[in-house]
């Protein structure tokens, strides 16, 4: 049997908390993982069509991986800004790589592309940033439309109107002797969302009489044509984190495997113009069994990522799963 952290949340793991800045009316937002004394990080990007920021430190090459936050927002590469004002409240509370009497934060960085749902202009910049990280807690985070799942929709294979909503969740695995897994995901995405747990269509495109298509199946029908608008706006982001200690390498393994969890929830991923970028962060020592993290993590993400959806509320036209019979 599966056994859930306390919370079922990223934040079981020791040392992460998470802040979250939402804006309904702009339809958009971002969201911080703040793990301030330090992490070894790693990042997979499966998507061909990404966003992102200081992904090269992550390499197994790199010489130091170590990250203190990581943020995931909307505002496609305009929305990277908001990293300006993380890596502000890092160095006002004296967090980051040393050098000297200099504090260096590092904090890589992961976009979906949410312009134009309800706002083309407003996008999170360095005050948002900021304002994440100052109300970020160890607390369980909320789950839906808020932060960076703010604009996040899914289903978009015909025209927007017959999308639904996307959103933000989490999960957290306890794998027992103090070795905890957990998730936050971002669902953004052209496919369909399923529940992992029994392969059920949860949210998808929609036909002219608002009932659920399969996205697989219209793929591949004759009735298919590419939505050209679409292209490069469909991605879906995450943090997977956990209490063990990871070497660089392992973490970027990690990260990929974790991969298979969006895989579970999101069908189709990975396509030509998604972006889907994993990050993994160990903030512990506890002995790493990577193919017992690696099972975790593609719990952990899969249920993220459909939670996230389930815990959506509609918005700018577009109904939530909960609103779709």
């Amino acid at each position: 049997m599966i056994i859930t952290g306390p919370s079922d949340c990223i934040t079981d793991v020791e040392g992460v908390s998470v802040g979250h800045h939402t804006d309904p009316g702009a339809g958009t937002g971002c969201t911080v993982v703040l793990c301030e004394e330090g992490a070894v990080g790693g990042v997979s990007v499966m998507g061909a069509f990404p966003g992102s920021r200081e992904i090269a430190m992550l390499s197994p090459a790199s010489v130091d991986s170590v990250v203190h936050a990581v943020l995931l927002t909307g505002g496609t590469i305009f929305g990277l800004d908001a990293a300006s004002g993380i890596v502000r409240w890092l160095e006002s509370r004296r967090k980051g790589y040393r050098i000297g009497r200099i504090c260096v934060p590092r904090v890589p960085a992961a976009v979906i592309f949410d312009l134009g749902f309800v706002s083309h202009s407003t996008r999170p910049g360095p005050e948002d940033g900021y304002e994440a990280c100052r109300t970020a807690s160890g607390s369980p985070s909320p789950q839906g439309t808020v932060g960076a799942g703010t604009g996040a929709t899914v289903g978009k294979l015909g025209e927007l109107r017959r999308a639904m909503k996307g959103g933000l969740g989490t999960a957290s695995v306890d794998l027992g002797d103090g070795v905890i897994v957990g998730a936050v995901v971002v669902t953004n995405s052209i496919g369909g969302i399923y529940d992992p747990a029994d392969g059920r269509l949860l949210a998808g495109p929609r036909d002219a009489r608002g009932a659920i298509i399969d996205p697989l199946e219209l793929i591949v029908s004759d009735d298919y044509s590419p939505p050209r608008w679409s292209v490069g706006t469909n991605t879906t982001i995450g943090v997977v984190a956990t209490t063990a200690g990871l070497t660089t390498q392992q973490a970027c393994r990690l990260a990929t495997v974790a991969h298979d969890g969006i895989a579970m929830a999101v069908r189709p991923a990975h396509m030509q113009y998604d972006g889907d970028t994993l990050f993994a962060i160990g903030t512990g020592t506890a002995p790493a069994d990577m193919t017992r993290l690696g099972a975790a993590a593609v719990h952990c993400v899969a249920r993220a990522a459909a939670s996230g959806v389930l815990a959506a509320t509609g918005l700018g036209g577009l109904p939530a799963a909960s609103e779709v019979g």
